[in-house]
């Protein structure tokens, strides 16, 4: 589990834009760039050419999980 305040500060190395936080997925998702960013235990990395490009179907059903959540 990611902290709120490590979250407050993590942005996408992309876009510059905000992270939104997938828990259950253990996902970081950039909504700017519709790249996903996995954990790896407590641990983003946040690496472009490590994340996983996603469709705006993908991204928009995990920003909804996450949204569902809070």
């Amino acid at each position: 589990m990611l902290s709120k305040e490590l979250l407050d500060v993590l942005v996408c190395p992309k876009s510059k834009q905000a992270l939104t936080y997938v828990a259950d997925q253990n996902l970081l998702v950039c909504e700017a760039s519709r790249l996903a960013y996995r954990i790896e235990g407590d641990v983003p990395v946040l690496l472009i050419e490590e994340a996983r490009e996603l469709t705006q179907a993908e991204v928009d059903r995990l920003v909804a999980l996450d949204l569902s959540r809070r």
